[in-house]
């Protein structure tokens, strides 16, 4: 007599049959079915032993059963989303979440190189300068109502201009006559130090500091031979054709200060009344 060969759970016989080994024991296709295969999370049925099981975040499907939620195309072997637990193609996913590239209109795949500025998305080759026409990228660019730039194409239409060097202003300067400088262009005519930030005058309509202004225009004191520039809040004596910083208008003999008394000019020196008496 024959050893029995029986499925592990009907019991019943299984020579001539087909059967499927399990956790070591046999069992006849129906029994198997019902003990081990996993219900689909789409239709709920069974997915039996010779169908292909996908699997994806727990949740078991038949291959015609993993579809996508919106558009019903196979996700078998198509990169897919999850979305609120619907399984989504990549298509109709960015078709509904991802955003579009203003200027072409396009949708801006996920993982894609984008820039996004002012709450608009832009592919990176579509973020174009206004003028030149070449992808900006990375770069600095300055805004213009609807209209993008690159930073030397703005400068070359808008910015404003040195009156000395002609280049483009990009920022600060100075301005003077109601005409735009560089502040390394705006330096004393004789000289040429800076005069951004400090006092300076001018003669002819041209810049000057004051140290050259004072050497080479303004009159000289009688007394201490210096410039007498009037800056600074310096008061002078002028008498005929001679001046005088008013801490140097001293009597010629004593040095008393003459500012607000009589005085007598005597040949190039000037007196104060007690030293006119005693000559």
């Amino acid at each position: 007599m024959s050893e029995r060969f029986d499925c592990d759970n009907c019991k019943e016989s299984l020579y001539g049959r087909k059967y499927i080994q399990a956790e070591d024991n046999p069992y006849c296709i129906p029994c198997y079915d019902s003990l081990f295969a996993n219900t689909c999370d789409e239709c709920k049925e069974l997915i039996g032993h010779d169908s292909r099981e996908l699997f994806y975040e727990d949740r078991h499907y038949h291959e015609h059963c993993f579809r996508c939620f919106r558009c019903d195309r196979s996700l078998a072997d198509e990169p897919f989303t999850s979305q609120d637990d619907a399984l989504l193609c990549n298509d109709c996913y960015c078709n509904e979440f991802s955003s579009k590239c203003v200027a072409c209109d396009k949708t801006v795949m996920p993982g894609t190189r984008k820039l996004e500025y002012a709450g608009s998305t832009w592919h990176e080759g579509c973020f174009i300068c206004n003028s030149c026409q070449q992808p900006i990228g990375s770069k600095s660019f300055i805004p213009d109502k609807d209209d993008h730039y690159c930073v030397p194409c703005y400068e070359n239409k808008f910015a404003p201009r040195c009156t000395r060097c002609k280049q483009a202003l990009a920022k600060g300067g100075v301005t003077y006559r109601d005409e735009p400088w560089h502040k390394e262009c705006f330096v004393c005519t004789s000289c040429k130090v800076q005069l951004a930030g400090q006092h300076f005058t001018s003669r002819d309509d041209s810049p000057y500091c004051i140290k050259c202004f004072g050497n080479l225009y303004a009159k000289k004191c009688e007394a201490c031979k210096k410039p007498i520039t009037g800056f600074g809040g310096g008061k002078y004596i002028s008498f005929e054709d001679r001046q005088w910083h008013q801490p140097c208008f001293t009597c010629s003999r004593c040095s008393v200060s003459l500012v607000g008394a009589g005085f007598f000019p005597e040949q190039d020196e000037i007196l104060c009344r007690n030293c006119n008496s005693s000559l």
